[in-house]
């Protein structure tokens, strides 16, 4: 969109699954009817602050209004308003520019058009499910006096009996003064395009951004950091491993008197005390239930993005994100309630209650702040009452019931605790340490490497949720969320080597906080972003921001910390599955 003049262009493959239906809607016939829908109109530097086009005096067309349904969950969730706009637009039949309504505008009419001039508001549209931008008007260089655009020019392409393409162009600028009559007006030009339907998507992405040498660097750079990583821990593993499993073999033939006089240390002497249930574990096993959920999820969200085009539809990526949570709850249970079993735990209904609602609850809390300041300012993200029950019943009649059966499955399936070693009824005291081995320095520097994989890719992430980017390298996401896993693993397999030689066996907290923590980076990352890389402004764009961001920071924490604790919990199986104990 340019300063002045909105221009859109059409773009991208729709979804093969609704491709046919789809095609079979957009289908026109000569002199039929095509709706221009008016979305929102909102300040260009807070993209989520969004109003009703119409809480603007603009006027309405003559034409008979038609009502419009949220169609999805995630439309209703993302503040689509679409309003008829009044103006008749029939298939490839040419309109001359014509007044379709006057604004009578008296002072306050002239007030509300000059704070959204001043504060450069834009507005959306659709046609045929295209979107269209424009701006509301302009200030001369003085910023003394505000001109509106009064004069829409429609360009519409079509390739056979489909609309491919549209532009729109800003014109007819007139000066706002009081108690003055303002003729809106709009024409309509139509042009055969060679742009197929499945492809009219294409123009709304930006290869040049996403594509950037910079973008393939950055995933080469962790590429190549991984390899590193999982190198120097495979060799750094491999040959003190041999030499601690050589020492404890040369210990084994030594007699009583020997084995007393020698110098006993490292993660040999915890064995007794390595697989004791962690303190909290309630609190844990729901944490690591809820982490491998969200790992599925955003694995198979990408998958579904890589195969299907979700950026043209409408609210599709909420939706499916929805949908494929609600559907992966049973492994939430299984791994839950699984590890809570293992741990010995009785209140098995209790953590699965815990497991269940710990991220709809953090999601729905932070929506529902943001919800009262939305409401405050009339903004069209209030979430409506309707869609509100919605959400409610998607967590008690879809959520809570396949969690109990993947908490029922984990616990016959895989709740034995078939550990191989024996736990000590006694706890073993922790001897004393240096500094940099104690578990709260390893939590603090854990994240750091996990954050330094991934934060070219948050950058690319936050501009495409926050300014005006469609993502679609989901490519490039699969091979980031890839590489985080591997390094997390390795981070957190070091950390726990480390704390278990040195005596201490508190290694489940540690590794999972200590992948966990890749969070505070990435929110401490938000806070850059926020105050060098936008210009956003007020307090509900500000609230919004800073609200998902926590709720995005910690739901990443915690999947980061679900596959650094389930890497390491296979480590120290195998390492004390491999070293005879008397």
């Amino acid at each position: 969109v340019s300063a002045d003049r909105g221009s859109t262009e059409s773009s991208g493959p729709v979804h093969s699954w609704t491709l046919e239906l789809l095609c079979f809607f957009s289908q026109y016939t000569d002199k039929e009817e095509v709706v221009l829908w008016m979305n929102t109109v909102g300040p260009y530097h807070n993209r989520q602050e969004t109003y009703k086009y119409f809480s603007l005096p603009f006027c309405v067309g003559t034409k008979k209004t038609i009502s419009h349904y949220h169609e999805t969950l995630g439309e209703a969730l993302q503040g689509v308003e679409l309003e008829f706009s009044g103006l008749d637009i029939k298939f490839k039949e040419e309109v001359m520019q014509t007044t379709y309504c006057e604004i009578d505008l008296d002072k306050a009419k002239r007030d509300a058009f000059v704070y959204a001039i001043k504060n450069h508001y834009w507005y959306q549209m659709y046609i045929d499910d295209l979107p269209i931008w424009g701006i509301v008007g302009e200030a001369d260089e003085n910023g003394e006096d505000h001109y509106l655009w009064t004069y829409k020019k429609l360009e519409i392409g079509f390739n056979g009996n489909r609309i491919v393409d549209v532009n729109l162009t800003s014109e007819g600028k007139v000066k706002l003064v009081p108690n003055t009559r303002i003729a809106m007006s709009y024409s309509v030009k139509w042009k055969k395009s060679d742009v197929k339907f499945e492809d009219r998507f294409d123009k709304y992405l930006d290869p040049s951004f996403f594509q950037h040498r910079i973008h393939w660097f950055s995933i080469f750079n962790s590429f190549m950091m991984v390899i590193f990583l999982v190198g120097l821990v495979s060799m750094i593993l491999m040959r003190t491993l041999r030499k601690d499993y050589a020492r404890y073999s040369k210990e084994e033939e030594m007699d009583d008197m020997d084995r007393d006089l020698g110098d006993e240390y490292g993660w040999k002497q915890v064995h007794g005390d390595v697989f004791r249930p962690s303190s909290h574990p309630m609190i844990f096993s729901s944490l690591i239930g809820s982490g491998c959920q969200i790992f599925s999820v955003s694995l198979i969200v990408i998958i579904v993005a890589m195969i299907e085009d979700l950026y043209t539809e409408r609210g599709s990526m909420l939706s499916t994100a929805i949908f494929v949570y609600a559907a992966t709850s049973p492994v939430n249970g299984y791994f839950g309630g699984s590890l809570y079993a293992k741990q010995g735990g009785r209140r098995w209904i209790k953590q699965m209650f815990i497991g269940a609602f710990l991220i709809p609850a953090m999601v729905c809390g932070t929506a529902f702040f943001i919800n009262f300041i939305a409401i405050y300012y009339h903004a069209s993200r209030a979430i409506p009452f309707g869609t509100m029950v919605a959400v409610c019943c998607i967590c008690f009649f879809v959520i809570l019931p396949l969690n109990l059966v993947g908490t029922i499955l984990g616990r016959n399936l895989s709740g034995q605790p078939n550990f191989p070693c024996r736990v000590n009824a006694v706890p073993r005291p922790i001897p004393e340490k240096k500094w940099f081995m104690e578990p709260a320095v390893i939590v603090c520097l854990g994240g750091i490497l996990p954050f330094g994989s991934i934060f070219i890719e948050m950058y690319f992430i936050f501009t495409s949720f926050w300014a005006y980017k469609i993502y679609y390298v989901y490519g490039f996401m699969m091979l980031v969320l890839v590489i985080l896993c591997i390094v997390t693993v390795c981070v957190t397999i070091v950390c726990t080597y480390f704390l278990l030689n040195a005596e201490d066996y508190r290694w489940q907290w540690t590794s999972f906080l200590s992948a966990a923590s890749t969070a505070v980076y990435v929110y401490m990352y938000s806070f850059y972003y926020y105050f060098f890389k936008t210009k956003m402004y007020g307090l509900f764009q500000t609230s919004f921001y800073f609200g998902y961001m926590a709720v995005f920071s910690t739901a990443l924490g915690i999947m980061c910390g679900a596959v650094g604790y389930m890497g390491t919990s296979a480590f120290v199986r195998k390492i004390y599955t491999n070293v005879k104990i008397d």
